[in-house]
């Protein structure tokens, strides 16, 4: 006995310890802790931060171009038979007209050294490390537009299973409802009081209002697994969204997040754009560049040895050292016309990165316009959707305590039972669209 109650306690420590281990791995989030996760894990996001580490390699990579560029070298030849050359025999005695064959050097040579070489001026150099800069400066706007997008996503995935769930909870009030009605008519009709008919249309009542509520787990089944895939969590790993779906919604229609002023200047598409023309600027820069002359300064130093025995490494042979350093000017006289046309494609790209900014303050000035129309359309729709709501809910209870005195049939009574689903439905759609078009007024201004 002993020995099972010790099993016993085992089994209830193991089991509270697995509830326990449950109950941390459910992830519980707001909506900012799950911007805020989503900034830390999202798998766009980490790609765009390795771009703009990347990108500041790339500037370290241009700057150490113009930096001292030193590389060493080493040599060691073994010639199997040594080069021959003929001198006139006359200038040893010999008969004119006739060769004598010579040798030169020793069968063994081996070399080492080291160059340094150094721009002194290089026009493309100067604008290319502005450039790389540039580079930079747009990976870090690029990333800085996919966490506007991020955001915006789980923002929009959040609303949408909140709604969802306010749905479901509707529908499971309107089951509950339902199924009451089925069983006090299913009892009226055992006892005679009710024809089989009413009784087989409250059933189909029941199972239309189960079907919506299959419909509406789904959808939060989808809405949920969109956001953690946003987020960057597991797809599988369980999820608590804490925020209501009425925090988010009154401070809409009561006007507390009045829309802040349109400035053009800080929108992120507006700002990559500035960066994309003057990109373009020093590319056309770049290429008048080639116009200028190259300065290089270079230094070599070496030690060379001879021999007849491969070992040139020993103590008495001689090693013999060398240096210079000079001047490398390259003065760029004719292309052909290729220098002229390289720049006249520059200066064409140049004026369509300024049209395609210029297009850009027209296109954001017209969302935001938009956008300010869209969410006060939204508001109407849903204050009117919400009303339509709440009166065929109404109208759904009068009708339902009319057919329970037998005021009316049952067909009666679905109709109005599925008028106020449509009701339900339609709400659902207007609640969307009102946190959506609030989501692209905020993406309109620049605001997320």
């Amino acid at each position: 006995m002993k020995i099972r109650a010790q099993r016993s306690i085992f089994v209830l420590l193991l089991l509270a310890s697995t509830i326990r281990l449950s109950a941390q791995d459910t992830l519980r989030f707001s909506l900012t802790e799950a911007k805020a996760y989503a900034m830390q894990n999202s798998y766009v996001i980490r790609n765009s931060s390795l771009d703009v580490d990347a990108a500041r390699k790339k500037v370290w990579e241009t700057i150490a171009t113009g930096l001292p560029q030193v590389s060493g070298s080493a040599s060691y030849t073994n010639f199997l038979n040594l080069p021959v050359s003929l001198i006139p025999a006359e200038f040893v005695g010999g008969n004119p007209g006739e060769y004598f064959e010579v040798t030169f050097g020793q069968k063994f040579n081996s070399d080492f050294g080291f160059t340094v070489n150094q721009k002194l001026f290089d026009g493309s150099y100067i604008v290319g490390v502005g450039s790389a800069k540039l580079y930079l400066q747009l990976s870090s706007q690029a990333k800085e537009k996919t966490e506007i997008e991020i955001r915006q996503a789980v923002e929009q995935a959040y609303y949408g299973a909140l709604v969802a769930r306010r749905n479901l909870s509707v529908l499971q009030e309107n089951l509950s409802n339902n199924q009451k009605q089925f069983s006090d008519t299913k009892a009226m009709f055992e006892n005679g009081f009710v024809e089989e008919q009413d009784v087989d249309q409250l059933k189909l009542i029941v199972q239309n209002s189960e079907n919506e509520i299959i419909k509406a787990e789904r959808e939060i089944r989808v809405a949920e697994m969109v956001l953690k895939y946003v987020m960057g969590v597991t797809v599988t790993d369980p999820v608590v969204l804490i925020d209501e779906l009425d925090n988010f919604i009154d401070p809409i229609l009561s006007g507390k997040e009045e829309p802040s002023g349109f400035d053009l200047a800080t929108h992120i598409d507006y700002r990559l754009l500035e960066s994309q023309r003057l990109s373009q600027i020093k590319l056309l820069r770049l290429e008048q560049s080639a116009y200028l002359p190259n300065l290089d300064a270079f230094y070599s130093w070496n030690k060379t040895s001879y021999g007849n025995s491969w070992n040139l490494f020993k103590s008495n042979v001689a090693w013999y050292p060398s240096s210079m350093w000079g001047l490398n000017l390259t003065v760029p006289i004719f292309s052909a016309g290729n220098k002229a046309a390289r720049v006249k494609q520059a200066r064409i790209e140049l004026e369509k990165a300024e049209n395609d900014q210029k297009l850009a303050e027209q296109t954001l000035q017209k969302d935001y316009l938009t956008a300010v129309a869209d969410l006060e359309s939204a508001i109407d729709q849903y204050r009117n959707d919400t009303d339509n709501k709440q009166l065929a809910k109404k109208i759904y209870d009068k009708t339902t305590v009319k057919y329970n005195n037998g005021m009316i049939s049952s067909i009666e009574l679905s109709q109005t039972e599925s008028q106020y689903i449509q009701a339900q439905r339609a709400w659902v759609a207007s609640a969307t669209q009102l946190l959506n078009s609030k989501i692209n007024l905020d993406k309109a201004i620049g605001k997320l």
